[in-house]
């Protein structure tokens, strides 16, 4: 009975501190998703065109003319493609083993604080639901002590004790959005990066080999 009359008290706090909890979140889901706009607004480049222009200096050896060709460019898909150039004399498997370390850790780099925005999306409902129920007990609590309030007072604690669900998904709706948003921007910038090393892995073949 001593624990839950401890219980008790907690829950009596009502629902305050975790609208200000869900406002806190809701600032870092904010931080995080401008910091990740900016940080994957140069992964969208055009592969192709620049890919035919490395491989063309590859294939004539013009090695100092690929990383001055790269060393002008942004984006995940040059910086692994510039780690390939960077030891293209070793040979192809070098090359390739050297672009599959910096794409993983490019990886790392493009996902970056995603995981915040899925706890947030997945979590942030639950938040709020448990500050409904802490109102909830907290609008029974009150009528128990003063009867004289009637169905009224109940049902208005019981509305401002939903406020907190509602704000819980506030939060995880645009946190979600944001992460599906993200998400796909990193799986498209792999597949350029992808696309680049497979050209320069071709240019490290002699012509006319399979």
């Amino acid at each position: 009975m001593h624990l839950t009359q401890r219980i008790l008290g907690f829950t009596l706090l009502g629902s305050e501190w975790v609208l200000w909890l869900l406002i806190g979140l809701s600032i870092v889901s904010v931080t995080v998703m401008v910091e990740r706009a900016l940080a994957l607004r140069g992964t969208v480049a055009d592969v192709d065109a620049l890919g035919q222009q490395l491989v063309a200096r590859l294939r004539e050896a013009d090695l100092p003319g690929a990383r001055t060709l790269l060393a002008g460019q942004r984006g995940p898909a040059a910086a692994v493609a510039a780690a390939g150039v960077a030891v293209f004399e070793r040979g192809g498997d070098a090359v390739a083993e050297t672009m599959a370390s910096a794409k993983s850790r490019m990886r790392v780099d493009l996902e970056r604080n995603l995981g915040v925005l899925g706890t947030l999306g997945n979590n942030a409902p639950f938040v709020g639901l448990f500050g409904t129920v802490l109102g909830i007990i907290k609008a029974f609590a009150d009528l128990s002590h003063n009867q004289t309030g009637g169905a009224g007072a109940v049902m208005s604690g019981i509305s401002e004790a939903l406020v907190a669900t509602a704000v819980g998904l506030m939060v995880a709706i645009p946190a979600v959005v944001a992460f599906n948003f993200f998400q796909g921007r990193v799986r498209k910038a792999l597949a350029r990066v992808d696309a680049m090393a497979h050209l320069v892995l071709s240019a490290t073949k002699p012509a006319g080999n399979g």
